[in-house]
């Protein structure tokens, strides 16, 4: 079980056995580094930590990890929301350690015309209907490579 994120690309490719899915996504617009508050996205290997969002509604809004009463209006406000599902990461060397104290997620986005172009704050957003149908597949553990 692998994600391999291309941020050349801004694509998302999901592998494991024979299921291969393949998603357009969104990293930093700031480029990519390891710097706290940076808001870049970090490179190298990564795992997913934790899974928030089991069974919420496509276009839930979380606020610190919690799911909030709120849905989101896709495409419809000027800010850059966490919606539908999170996908944790750890950074798993040296150089990305810091991954997890910098809050970097997989996650879905109430911006979904930006996707396929770099204008997150340094996590990787995909559409909603695509965070959902990976997270339904993804496990804890499950390692995420993060390249240029």
């Amino acid at each position: 079980m692998m994600i391999d994120i291309s941020i050349t690309e801004q694509k998302l490719v999901f592998t494991h056995r024979s299921v291969r899915l393949i998603f357009p996504v969104s990293t930093s617009k700031h480029g990519e580094g390891f710097k706290e508050g940076s808001n870049k996205t970090p490179l190298g290997m990564h795992e997913v930590c934790e899974k928030i969002g089991i069974r919420a509604e496509s276009g839930t809004v979380f606020k610190d990890r919690v799911k909030t009463e709120k849905i989101a209006v896709i495409n419809g406000e000027n800010t850059d929301l966490i919606t539908s599902r999170i996908l944790r990461l750890k950074g798993l060397q040296v150089r990305n350690a810091n991954t997890f104290e910098r809050y970097i997620y997989i996650h879905g986005t109430n911006d979904e015309k930006n996707i396929g172009v770099k204008v997150s704050a340094g996590c990787v957003r995909m559409k909603n209907r695509d965070i959902i149908e990976l997270f339904d597949h993804v496990k804890i553990g499950c390692k995420v490579y993060i390249r240029r």
